[in-house]
């Protein structure tokens, strides 16, 4: 992922917080074997410490590929918004020639990739999964030996992901004038279409960290 200065992110708080904000869904990008495309699976995911945890269905091809190369990519992204050219336009310019762009928060983890098979270790995934999605333990227990899970286990299979590096990328117009990047907020929010308004409120933060910018 080509990361410019301006995207960067501005502090590892700053991904870090995002990503607990409730982006807890991406695509998870594994290596194919010889002379086969890369496989990718989007799904859930759960941040526990340095960890992602995962688990998907046994029958997944994925698995294939994994035991042959473990290292994978991780990829999140949201808060994202077409920004239309006229937008987008020089002062002294016609809208016209404004040059359209994305705007998108995205992190990547970069991985290593560790199966989990062992029933009572997967029991524990998936209660630290559940303990994240449904905190108020509205569930069954998880145990290897207690329906409902227990006799679903065998046909899952778990996934640590350790985390080696993170790219962090938020692309919000943040070399732009803070005229700009205001008025291009404030077009998000009055469009409000799709992840236009969580997208004008990446844009708003940046900006009041950032403010104008400085090489």
């Amino acid at each position: 992922m080509f990361i410019q200065p301006w995207d960067a992110a501005l502090d590892e708080a700053e991904w870090q917080t995002w990503i607990v904000e409730g982006h807890d869904f991406g695509l998870l990008s594994v290596n194919g074997l010889p002379g086969r495309a890369p496989t990718t699976v989007p799904t859930h995911f759960v941040p526990d410490g340095s960890q992602l945890l995962i688990h998907l269905a046994r029958p997944n091809p994925v698995w294939e590929s994994i035991e042959y190369d473990p290292n994978v990519t991780f990829t999140v992204i949201g808060d994202y918004a077409f920004v239309p050219g006229p937008w987008r336009a020089k002062p002294g310019t016609r809208p016209i020639e404004g040059v359209p762009t994305s705007y998108y928060a995205a992190v990547q983890f970069i991985c290593g990739a560790h199966i989990v098979d062992e029933p009572v270790a997967k029991a524990e995934l998936l209660r630290r999964q559940m303990a994240h999605f449904q905190p108020d333990g509205d569930h069954a227990p998880i145990e290897v030996d207690q329906a409902p899970y227990g006799r679903m286990l065998p046909g899952i299979r778990g996934l640590t992901l350790e985390v080696t590096e993170v790219r962090a990328k938020f692309k919000y117009d943040d070399h732009k004038p803070v005229e700009h990047r205001a008025t291009v907020a404030d077009h998000l929010t009055d469009r409000s279409q799709a992840l236009d308004e969580p997208t004008a409120r990446q844009q708003r933060c940046r900006l009041d960290r950032i403010g104008p910018w400085k090489l």
